[in-house]
């Protein structure tokens, strides 16, 4: 039994697709697949039912699973120590990021942070808060850049920036005209909303108290911001997008974005990790890879903005 095969059968647990686990774990299919068979046949039981699809996990492979997360987590915390003495940038570090923060981040700070740090094998996995905490938990990320929120004290939370709230108005709509947006001006608008679940959509929610919210998300289920925005430059309804989202636009898209009434909402951007999470340089780092990145007037809250 190897630390490799622990790695590859949480892998598969967790894609349910050998395919997809391979691709993750930077190795063929054929590969990975033998070596869990060869674990199987050391431990005279099946881990996973192949005859299901998407995979599943046995009785006893659950058990199984439970236990190698635990095994990992130990393991990786001691490579975790040495890197650190050594205040080493290089190894593997897996990130997880908020699909409303992943598209108008990472191309502001990733590509330079991979030339900089050329040994350093950093992996990025979009998720919802609740699976990044829940991920964190389990050692399965060893980061989060998610929005700080209430329920998050048990992590440790390095702040990055702030990032306020901005509706994006279509130009057949009503509030076109507005220079500003009011919480009261959005009563019976077609809002075009994420699902339930994302942070984003649940803080806007709260603070423009938006009754109609429920009925516009049955109304119009789709889960992509982007989507969202191209409905709108189409000609329907409201969205609402990140401030870093505005410096992704051209000068046409610019004229569709209309800034909150002041207190404008706003929120505050954080890298969460375990209170026990020990590579502190690698963390130093990062942070200061992103907040060279981000407009300097972000790195502060403004008497204008009230976090949400």
């Amino acid at each position: 039994m190897t630390l490799q095969q622990l790695e590859y059968i949480l892998a598969v647990n967790r894609f349910r697709h050998f395919a997809k686990a391979a691709e993750y774990c930077r190795v063929t299919q054929p590969t990975l697949s033998a070596m869990i068979q060869k674990l199987e046949e050391e431990l005279d039981t099946k881990i996973f039912d192949r005859s299901q699809q998407p995979v599943c996990p046995t009785p006893i492979g659950i058990r199984i699973i439970e236990q190698a997360q635990n095994v990992l987590v130990q393991a990786n915390r001691i490579k975790n120590i040495i890197e650190e003495e050594k205040h080493s940038l290089t190894g593997s570090f897996t990130l997880g990021i908020l699909p409303t923060i992943a598209p108008y981040l990472l191309p502001r700070f990733f590509p330079q942070l991979m030339k900089k740090y050329p040994q350093l094998d950093i992996r990025v996995i979009e998720m919802k808060t609740n699976d990044i905490k829940k991920s964190l938990q389990d050692g399965e990320i060893d980061a989060g850049i998610v929005a700080s929120l209430a329920g998050m004290e048990e992590f440790l939370q390095t702040s990055l920036f702030y990032e306020q709230f901005f509706a994006y108005v279509s130009r057949e709509d009503a509030l076109s005209g507005n220079t500003v947006i009011r919480t009261s001006d959005l009563t019976n608008e077609q809002l075009w909303l994420l699902d339930e679940g994302h942070c984003f959509r649940d803080q806007l929610v709260r603070f423009c108290q938006l009754k109609t919210a429920r009925a516009s998300q049955l109304a119009y289920h789709l889960g992509s911001m982007e989507t969202f925005m191209r409905m709108v430059e189409s000609g329907k309804g409201v969205t609402f997008i990140p401030e870093l989202a505005i410096l992704q636009l051209n000068e046409t898209q610019k004229e569709l974005v209309r800034p909150f009434a002041i207190p404008c909402p706003t929120r505050q951007i954080v890298m969460l990790t375990n209170r026990n999470f020990v590579r502190l340089t690698l963390l130093q780092a990062l942070t200061q890879e992103i907040q060279a990145a981000i407009p300097r007037e972000m790195l502060a809250v403004k008497p204008t903005q009230v976090l949400v």
